[in-house]
């Protein structure tokens, strides 16, 4: 009798434990009984009645879903090879979460063939050129008809990108080739125009000089021309004036070379006019 009262107790625990759920900050559930909804679970403790009850969990972080590379032929008729990436969250409210699980088979495959869809539909009326041209216009369509799809699956698409679009091996390795003859186009003209302008620097550098050289000359004439004004103005000053006393001079010293003698008084004129042109203060009269 013991031992079945231990196997009720033993079974009653092994009842508890296993309806006990435990629900996660990052996640939302819904708690379902025979199959019918019975009450939202958000994170902590959660005591279900085994097999009677039964809780879907949801994981309502953002999430990335990869769209998988596709072959689209654009409307230049290539073949290009696209991939996506689409970012979305389950919105963390109650009714959000019913909706993605009772609204939506499997919202993550939706998304994916959603997603691949669009891209084919948009790139579809592109040429393989524009398309590469004008991502961010593709990445906004994209976004646009994933956001108003899945309104009503309670999900919320954050953002989408386009991956890649390659194209042909062919037509790659043209593009590369025309990439390449653009670039060299461009630096051979960009080294034209550096030479260009190393020569127009150049060529302002000797008109420069030229213009120093030709204004260094006229200044030095011009100083040339000044000092000769100053010297005839000072010939015409001191000398002109001053003709006569140089000529009886000339008649002193003709006469000492003929060792003739001159009596002068002290204070006479031509004695003084020897001390002025030697330099000399003239001679006092003694009294």
């Amino acid at each position: 009798m013991e031992s079945f009262w231990y196997l009720i107790i033993a079974a009653a625990v092994l009842f508890l434990f296993a309806g006990i759920r435990i629900v996660r900050p990052t996640q939302r559930g819904l708690i379902e009984r025979l199959g019918k909804y019975s009450n939202f679970a958000g994170p902590g403790f959660h005591w279900i009645i085994p097999i009677i009850d039964k809780i879907y969990v949801v994981n309502v972080t953002e999430q990335m879903i990869d769209a998988e590379p596709q072959e689209i032929i654009t409307n230049d008729n290539l073949n290009a090879s696209v991939d996506a990436q689409v970012y979305f969250r389950v919105k963390s409210d109650e009714e959000s979460v019913k909706g993605s699980i009772y609204n939506v088979n499997n919202f993550k495959w939706q998304i994916v063939n959603l997603a691949r869809t669009t891209l084919r539909n948009i790139i579809g009326t592109l040429t393989l050129k524009s398309a590469n041209s004008e991502r961010g216009k593709i990445n906004a369509e994209l976004y646009k008809t994933l956001h108003l799809e899945t309104k009503g699956w309670g999900i919320e698409i954050v953002r989408t990108e386009l991956k890649q679009i390659d194209p042909p091996k062919d037509v790659q390795e043209t593009m590369n080739k025309v990439v390449k003859a653009e670039n060299e186009k461009i630096a051979a003209i960009d080294s034209a125009t550096a030479a260009e302008t190393v020569a127009d620097g150049v060529k302002r550098a000797k008109i420069k000089e030229a213009e120093g050289y030709k204004q260094s000359k006229i200044l030095h004439a011009e100083g040339e021309a000044e000092a000769i004004k100053l010297v005839n103005e000072a010939a015409d000053k001191y000398f002109v004036g001053n003709a006569q006393l140089m000529k009886k001079l000339e008649t002193v010293e003709a006469a000492l070379q003929n060792n003739s003698k001159i009596v002068v008084p002290t204070g006479s004129e031509l004695v003084n006019i020897i001390g002025d042109l030697a330099g000399v203060l003239p001679l006092k009269k003694k009294d």
